[in-house]
Order: structure tokens, then sequence, then C-alpha cells
């Protein structure tokens, strides 16, 4: 979130799509309600299905689900053909008055370079011009053809209304209620929040569905904005913590890439992936990356990083050329060429596609490790459970371990949720028998490593030995000692340019502005700096007033970085430092110095200076053209799901799908089309479970006990299936039967002069459970992946449906 959940009551729009907050995240959502009821906001829904969240919203319109990029699409258009945009903001704060490259374009359906034999675009056209001194060209008159407004605007003038009616299934009444409702807020009085959740991430264009978004955002001026702002509902408690500590296949912590073979150097790696500053004297704050990467190093490996040997940069693992995702591991497996697999708080054969596949996967391992609080279906994918399960143990060679590790609340540490807030917790229960913190668990494993190492041989003990745990016990760190770790310490004493010492050695870093690449400091993650200093445990912090009356209590916890609750909070204000909305002020220069609610996005620099808001782009403006940084196109466009229903993609039939999307030799194969599978399935979450976990909980089975399925009252009588009769639903992947839900909260659509029918089902339930045993969705679902992230397309894929009287 570039905002927080609090500031969602300060919204005077407050739009629901990918997502469905009500139902998925039932507390964060009093906050789109009080948005209602304190500023008369109007709650706005967008979804396949008429859920929990659009029953309390004032607007709601049905979509066909992957074809958000259509829809908002049109709503770009719509804002630039009516002029509903924030003029001076768009003209000052984002890239549209830069010129792009002239060779650059696009033409039926493909950006220029693309290269059909590699699936993937030489993007050398995807840049600006340069001037004589390498500085882009700009015209603030927006009047060059190659301006980047102009090249948008001829970029989405195919997504007209009728489009959206023709792709989506939408309205055209309703899709012009929706646009005409969020241009409302293209005022600097008014604002609109986007909530988005994995209903847009689980797509084959999911970074494109979320970029879309955020350029409406950046037309509106809201990105900044009390009120305003691109914001991810995470499904988790602490998923934005693992993805800040660089749980990834190819990312380190605080966001910076894991090597690769090629990057030989720290030197050339750095060089590779540190940006230059493109216009002269913007902020470009990604070229402190040799900061950040340094004082990381000296935290991993602490006296055996030195700068001769490159600050312990040869110890890291490095990931091959072409990352490695969990799509490309899973297949590794499958292919005999992986022998062990360490699965820790995760439950893979419920949550990767195609499920049968992921089970073949685990059948080869020669040992598999489970750490986790509760018997998962990972662990017990080896026993047979009936047709649920249907595997003969004496055939899987997998030895498998379980680790039991404690739940969170029986242990203390810190919970980044969405907003970016970091809490601490505190223990609430002794753990039961003999489960341990996960990170016992794996500090006993490297012990136990070493002394091996030291018994047989073997390569690499170098790099586990060099490994700093330095730890009062080194078999229990504790949680106060990894969170200073990962805040980071003064190694030496720390001076400003002038030579004053602004932290003493030994002290904790209170700012990531500290952090050195000489070696006199440490960081786990740099964005986390200032959680912990010599003030003490900042995530801890329980004062909770708000004296803006924004929600920005400053004093409750932390939130990274450095406290700010609001992101790009100096694009809230104009050129001279006003603030576009004097009533939801967040930053005021008063003719001296800057006046702040929130904790300043941006330097001492006063206004009028050459330095502008999007300080972490190298060229200090925000990117309604994404340069290079997307692979599929700069600009976002519609490219049907790899199992469309339709068959075709109406704005250009000969590049039906992504072209560049994430899909292996091996899966080719798996994939079904509309005339075996005629009906579009989505999966999704329900309030009374929370994914797998809580199938293990008496409470939450008697509350929901068995999955279902839901199908429109039109399907249904197409079909001949009543309420409660038991379905079959097969995808190319396998079949799963649930009991049907006959609703009228799932309408059929007409797309391109085709009745569209969509199967909604709930992701919950698994043959490891206290209540009755259930098939896994994701035995339905595809391997193929968005092309940025590789996060599989759960959220649209083919299905048949039949009723049948087989039992469940």
């Amino acid at each position: 979130m570039t905002n927080h959940w609090v500031d969602i009551k300060n919204a005077d729009v407050v739009v629901v799509m990918g997502g469905n907050a009500a139902e998925a995240h039932p507390v964060g959502f009093r906050w789109a309600i009080e948005a209602k009821k304190q500023n008369g906001a109007k709650l706005m829904v967008v979804d396949p299905r008429f859920n929990r969240t659009a029953a309390v919203a004032d607007f709601y319109s049905p979509i066909r689900s992957g074809t958000d990029i259509t829809f908002l699409s049109g709503v770009i258009k719509y804002l630039l053909d009516n002029d509903k945009i924030q003029h001076e903001y768009v003209k000052h704060y984002t890239n549209a008055s830069f010129l792009i490259h002239e060779g650059f374009g696009f033409e039926d359906g493909l950006f220029t370079g693309y290269d059909a034999e590699k699936r993937q675009y030489d993007k050398s056209t995807w840049s600006y011009q340069l001037d004589e001194n390498g500085q882009p060209k700009r015209d603030l008159t927006l009047q060059d053809p190659r301006c980047v407004i102009n090249l948008l605007k001829k970029h989405v003038e195919r997504y007209t209304p009728e489009m959206v009616e023709r792709i989506c299934g939408t309205k055209q009444a309703d899709f012009l209620e929706f646009a005409e409702t969020v241009a409302s807020t293209a005022t600097p009085e008014r604002t609109t929040t986007f909530l988005y959740a994995l209903g847009w991430t689980q797509h084959t264009v999911g970074a494109q569905n979320i970029r879309t978004m955020a350029m409406i955002q950046l037309l509106l001026g809201n990105i900044g904005m009390s009120g305003g702002g691109v914001n991810a509902l995470r499904g988790h408690s602490n998923v934005q913590g693992t993805t800040d500590m660089g749980l990834f296949p190819s990312m380190l912590p605080g966001y910076i890439s894991l090597p690769t073979e090629n990057d030989t150097t720290l030197e050339a790696f750095l060089n590779r992936i540190t940006p230059k500053t493109l216009v002269e004297n913007q902020v470009n704050y990604w070229q402190n990356t040799p900061k950040f990467m340094v004082s990381m190093l000296k935290t991993f490996y602490g006296e055996n990083a030195t700068k001769d040997n490159e600050w312990g940069y040869h110890f890291l693992p490095k990931q091959f050329p072409k990352k490695l995702d969990h799509l490309q591991y899973v297949d590794l497996m499958d292919q005999g060429k992986v022998n062990g697999y360490i699965c820790q708080g995760y439950n893979p054969l419920a949550s990767y596609p195609d499920k049968n596949k992921i089970s073949s996967a685990l059948r080869k391992l020669k040992f598999l490790i489970v750490c986790d609080p509760l018997v998962t279906d990972t662990s017990e994918f080896w026993q047979k459970h009936g047709e649920y399960n249907d595997v003969n143990p004496a055939d899987i060679q997998t030895e498998v371990f379980r680790l039991p590790t404690v739940c969170f609340a029986e242990e203390e540490g810190s919970i980044a949720n969405s907003g970016r807030w970091l809490q601490w917790h505190w223990k609430a229960a002794e753990a039961p028998k003999e489960a341990k913190p996960d990170v016992d668990i794996l500090s006993e494993i490297r012990a136990e490593m070493i002394e091996l190492y030291h018994k047989e041989g073997g390569v690499s003990l170098d790099t586990l030995e060099a490994m700093n745990w330095n730890y009062a016990n080194p078999l229990e760190p504790k949680a106060d000692e990894v969170a200073k770790e990962v805040n980071g310490y003064a190694l030496d004493d720390v001076k400003d340019a002038n030579g004053n010492v602004i932290v003493k050695k030994g002290d904790l870093i209170s700012s990531f502005a500290q952090l050195r690449d000489d070696g006199t400091t440490s960081a786990g993650c740099w964005i986390y700096t200032g959680q912990w200093t010599p003030k003490g445990n900042q995530m801890e912090n329980r004062d909770n007033s708000d004296p803006s009356g924004l929600g920005n209590t400053l004093g409750w916890a932390f939130a990274w970085p450095l406290n700010r609750r609001i992101i790009y909070n100096r694009a809230s204000a104009d050129l001279s430092g006003k603030p576009w909305n004097p009533k939801r002020q967040l930053v005021k220069w008063n003719g001296k110095n800057w006046n702040y609610v929130d904790v300043a996005d941006f330097g001492t620099a006063p206004p009028n200076s050459d330095v502008t808001p999007f300080i972490m782009n190298n060229e200090g403006v925000s990117r309604l053209f994404a340069l290079d940084k997307m692979v599929e196109g700069p600009f976002p466009e519609h490219y049907e799901p790899i199992e469309t229903p339709i068959g075709t993609n109406p704005l250009h039939p000969n590049v039906v799908s992504n072209p560049v999307t994430r899909i292996l030799e091996s899966d080719k194969a798996s994939f079904g089309t509309s005339e075996e599978f005629p009906y579009v399935a989505s999966t999704y979450r329900l309030t009374e479970h929370f994914h797998w976990w809580t199938k293990q909980s008496d409470l939450n089975m008697i509350a929901q006990p068995e999955p279902f399925i839901e199908i429109s009252e039109e399907l249904a009588a197409k079909k001949g299936i009543a309420k409660g009769d038991v379905v079959k639903i097969t995808s190319k992947r396998g079949y799963i039967r649930a009991k049907a839900v006959v609703t009228k909260r799932i309408k059929s659509l007409d797309v391109n002069g085709k009745r569209v029918h969509t199967v909604g089902i709930p992701l919950h339930g698994g043959f490891t459970t206290v209540g009755r045993k259930s098939f896994l969705v994701n035995t339905l679902t595809s391997r193929v992946g968005d092309a940025n992230t590789q996060t599989p397309e759960y959220k649209t894929f083919l299905v048949n449906i039949e009723k049948t009287t087989e039992a469940l």
C-alpha cells in the first residue's frame, strides 16, 4: 500500500476491484465504511460475483474475469477524452511531457522489438529521446506527438465503451457511471482510493492490471494524497514482511535483486542494478544501492566481509541468468533433478497450480522437510486418502520429515501489515510439546550441517561458515537480536560529509541515510532501518494520538520507510509547496521550511527546485510510460487468458494472449480449449476459512463444513443442476467434486457475441482436516505465470461442469 488501512477513511471514492475486502479483509474493511460515513464516499465494486463487498456498495457491475485491463484502459480513455485529469500534477509529476524514441510503436498486439522465437522483447526503443547533454527531451506544452501523454491517448483510443462491453461483458451504462464517478476526483479537493488483492495479481497480466490502475491514479493526481494511492490488501498478516525480507527466488531483502552467475564481481553487479540519474539534480534514491548492499553483506557475513573479498559478495548464492522460479523448480523436481525440498510454513500441494503435477514432483525427491505447526496436505502427500489423494505409498521414494513449529501467538516478534506497519507482538502462550520457533529449527540445521561437513567433507563449507551467527545462544536466536540485526549498527564511527560523527561505533542506526558502502555500517534490510534505534523498539510504540485527524498516528508502531505513512507525500503539494487539498494537508512550505503531518518523502530542498516527488525513479517523476520495466510493454494492453472462453482477442486476433507469458515447454500440453471446457472458473476466499489452515479447527469446520461451487441460475438451468446437487468440475489438469450453490450472485455475460458463464470456486479444503475431506481446488488450475512476477493464473481458467450421481 502506498497509503495505509486507516487512510482509506479519507477517500471520496473507494474502488474495490480484484478483491473482496468485506469478506477477505473484514477488519480492515471498516475504514471503507468509515469513508462512507464521514465523507459520504461512494463505494464502487467491479467483480465477476456480487460478493459481500458489493452487498454494501453504492455501485456494482459484473465483469468477465481476466479483462480488467480493458475496463481500466477504457477509464483512461474517458479521462483523457473528457479532460478529467489534474493538469499541473500530470505535467510536473509524471513523465507525460517526455518524448519517446522515434522507433517505438505498437501494431497488431505487439510493441516494437518482439522476437517470436525467444518470446521476448528487445526494449531498446522503449526509451526517452535525449538531448546533447544526455537529458530526456520534454515538451511541457504536451503538443508533441511523441509526448508520452499523446502516445497514451493513441494507445487507448481502441478502448471505447463499446469495446469494454464487447470484451468485459460490462454494460456501457455501468461502465460510464463508473468512469464518471472516478473522474470526479480529478479535482484537488477529492480523491479515489483503489483497493485490490489477488483477484488482480493472479493473472498472466497481473502486474499490468495493477499498473493500469496506478496510471489512472496518476492522471487524477491521487498518488501521494491522503485518501488516494495504490493499495494492495495482503491475504496474510505478514505477507508484506515476507516480500520485504526477500522471500522471492530472485530477490534479496529490501527489494534488491539476487545476483546471477553473470555478475562475476560486486562492482559489475552494482553497476548493472544501480540506476544512473537520468535528469540532472533529481534524487534517484536507488543510486544508494551500493550502501544498502554492502551494509547487508556486512550483516550476513560480519568480520568475514572485507573490502579485499568484495564484502563477502562471492559467498552469496547466484541465480541462473534466467530466473529460477517456483514453476521451473517444480518442473526440475518432476524431472528427478532435485534431491531435497525444505517446505517452511507453506503448503505447496494445495497452493501451487496443478496439484497432480506437484504430487508427481514430490514423489521423486529423496527427502522432504516440512516445518509447520499443523499437519498439511504437503506433509501427508504420500498417504492415500481415497479419491481425494489417490497415491500408492509403496511407490513413493520420498522420506518425509515433519518438524513442528510454533504459531505466531507462541513467540514474540514483528508482523508487517498491508500498510507497511511493523507491529511488535508478544508471546501469548507456551508452545505444545516439542514445537520450536522456525529460527531455532534453522539454527540447529545449520549447526548440524557444519558438523557433518567437518566430519564428511563437501563443497561450499566456506559459505556456510562465513555467515555471521553472533547471537547469545547460536541455537536459539531471540527476536530482539534478529530485529536489531535487521535494523543495522554502526560498525565504526559514522561521519557526515564534514567529518562529524553522527552515529557512534556500536550504536544502532536510526535512518538508512546513515548507511555507508565502506564497511562501517550493517543493515539486514535497508527499508527496515529505524525499526529499532538507540531510543528503543519503535515497533512496540502504542501511542494512537492523531493531531492531523487523518489517521497518521506516527506514534503507533513503525512504518517503513522511516515511519512514513503515505509514500510520495511531497506530491500532495504543488510545485510551490502549497497543498492541493488544505483539509488533508500532509506537507506544506511555510516560506522558510516545510511543515509535516507525516514523515516527509523528500529532502529539505525548497519548492520550485529541480527536485520532484518521485524520488525512487531516476528521472524524478512517475511513469505513465514504463520504459523497460514491464516485460510485455510500457503501456498496458488487453490480452486474453491462455485459456480463453472466446478463442480470440477482439482487439488483435493474431496476438490472442500475452506474448511473453511464463509457459514451460513441459506444460504446453496441459492447457484446455473452450470447445472441451466451455466455462470460466475463478477461485476466491471465504470469511469462515483462512486458506488451508482453518480446516484443522473444529469451529471453522462447523461454520463452513464443506467446499462448494457457485453457478448462475442460467447455467444451472442449462445443465440441469439444482441447488445442493453434487457436481463434477473438470479441467485439462484433473477434476474435483463439490456441492452446487445456484445463485443470483453470478450472472452470465454476453462477450464478443458469445454467452460466457462463470463458475465460482472457494479455494479452501483438502484431505488433511478435522472435518470432511475434500478435493484440492488447485487440481484444476493451470501452470502458467505472470510475465513479470511468475505469479500463477488462479483467477481465469476453463472447466466443464456436470451433475453427477457420485458421492462426495
